[in-house]
């Protein structure tokens, strides 16, 4: 049993991540073994996730306490709350990944911003490319422009030369 002091304390740090975070991610973890729930914290740490477990009514006052309007109440099961302060994608991605393998994982809501997300919108936001593959694909889509004009002007350069090879190969 923890006392009001251990309660406040759990609310302020969960309230502090809350109000720093890009994306939260809220999972059901009952039945999940001390080995997989490890993994999880091991792979979600990797990514600077925080994964948090605490009662309801605490997530709930840490909530408000942040200025999100949600209740956790509604959610079913143990509720593990997955905190990303830097990726929007990353806590989802990881989660999904692992629910896949584990059935006692399961997604059950998550919050992007301040907007409150089903856990159908988690999935689909798990499914979204990472920033850094966004940013590399439109360096790829900029650059494409830029080596075909290369391409186009070496073509031009490459036909000057087989023409003047041509004529002083007749001479």
């Amino acid at each position: 049993m923890q006392t009001k002091q251990q309660k406040e304390i759990i609310v302020k740090e969960l309230a502090e991540k809350l109000k720093s975070s890009k994306a939260v991610v809220f999972s059901d973890y009952k039945g999940l073994k001390v080995k997989d729930m490890t993994v999880l914290r091991r792979e979600l740490r990797a990514e600077g996730v925080d994964l948090s477990v605490a009662k309801k009514t605490l997530i709930n006052i840490a909530l408000k306490d942040a200025g999100i309007e949600m209740d956790v109440r509604e959610l079913e099961g143990q509720i593990a709350i997955a905190v990303s302060e830097k990726d929007e994608v990353a806590a989802a991605k990881i989660i999904a990944k692992l629910a896949k393998v584990n059935e006692n994982l399961k997604i059950v809501g998550g919050i992007l911003g301040t907007k409150e997300l089903t856990a159908d919108e988690v999935n689909a936001l798990a499914k979204l490319p990472s920033k850094e593959e966004l940013l590399s694909k439109l360096v790829g889509t900029l650059n494409a422009p830029v080596s075909g004009f290369v391409n186009v002007l070496a073509g031009n350069m490459r036909g000057l030369v087989t023409a003047l090879k041509a004529i002083s190969d007749k001479k």
